[in-house]
């Protein structure tokens, strides 16, 4: 379900991510203050098909390379060891009442927890908020680098990820407008019943794709291996906001943390309040 846009050139499908344009997260939080709101990407690389939905029956493998979606001809070689399994990844405790963000999910009918990818996947349908005070930078429902369409992201602009991008992506249709000004309370987009669920995570400051496929993240595609650092990251935000956790967010996960990322949400948020 991990619709990623593989940018490529002259370099084979398989090749990942390698900036020669746009910045990272960790020199996006320098500027989160300038104003700028992104790069709004009408047109999407092409190599992405969409796929049957993933069942939350049994996890699936983090390092099968099996996504569901187009793959590439070889399955990518990750440039970070995993880290040992059940080391920092334990279950935390919901965050208190009052936190900066919220639950973006809150309002989804038939919520499924399914993996973490690049973001994190879910099944079910219904409206989708921000996580808290933000802007918009992208709100497309014809990016098709990613299953179905849906691609919308937004730029925090409070709390403890000020400068941090998110993405929503896949079986989504946007209620927003690229600089648009929206809050915890506002639906920024439709999540539908279709074939792919939907995928949400850390985005590129630029709005492109995944933050994931950045070097600073370890340079990690749509064809994994899976879980990513910076997918578990975004997992753990959403669980301490109170959504259910992912079904391998146990397992050895792949890439790297920016340092631009709290470590710690459930500690952050609190702390935050």
């Amino acid at each position: 379900m991990t619709g990623a846009v593989l940018i490529a050139a002259a370099a084979p499908a398989a090749t990942h991510w390698s900036v020669s344009a746009g910045v990272g997260q960790a020199a996006a939080l320098k500027q989160s203050t300038s104003g700028d709101l992104g790069v709004h990407v009408g047109a999407s690389a092409t190599g992405h098909r969409a796929h049957p939905r993933k069942s939350s029956k049994s996890p699936r493998s983090s390092g099968d390379g099996q996504s569901g979606k187009a793959q590439p001809a070889s399955t990518p070689t990750p440039t970070a060891e995993p880290a040992s399994p059940h080391v920092r990844h334990r279950k935390h405790k919901h965050a208190a009442a009052g936190s900066v963000y919220d639950n973006p999910l809150r309002d989804i009918t038939g919520l499924i927890p399914e993996r973490i990818d690049q973001g994190v996947d879910f099944g079910g349908s219904g409206p989708i908020y921000a996580l808290g005070d933000a802007v918009i930078t992208n709100a497309s429902g014809d990016n098709y680098g990613w299953p179905d369409g849906g691609w919308i992201t937004y730029r925090l602009t409070d709390g403890p990820g000020a400068g941090l991008a998110v993405f929503v992506a896949e079986d989504v249709r946007p209620t927003v407008a690229v600089g648009e000004k929206v809050t915890s309370n506002t639906v920024i987009a439709n999540m539908f019943a279709g074939s792919a669920g939907i995928e949400t995570g850390w985005s590129m400051a630029s709005g492109l794709t995944a933050e994931s496929q950045l070097p600073e993240a370890g340079s990690i595609s749509g064809a994994g291996p899976f879980p990513t650092e910076i997918g578990l990251n975004f997992e753990e935000l959403l669980q301490a906001l109170g959504v259910p956790a992912a079904n391998n967010r146990y397992d050895s996960p792949y890439g790297i943390l920016p340092s631009s990322y709290p470590a710690d949400w459930p500690a952050t948020l609190g702390s935050s309040r």
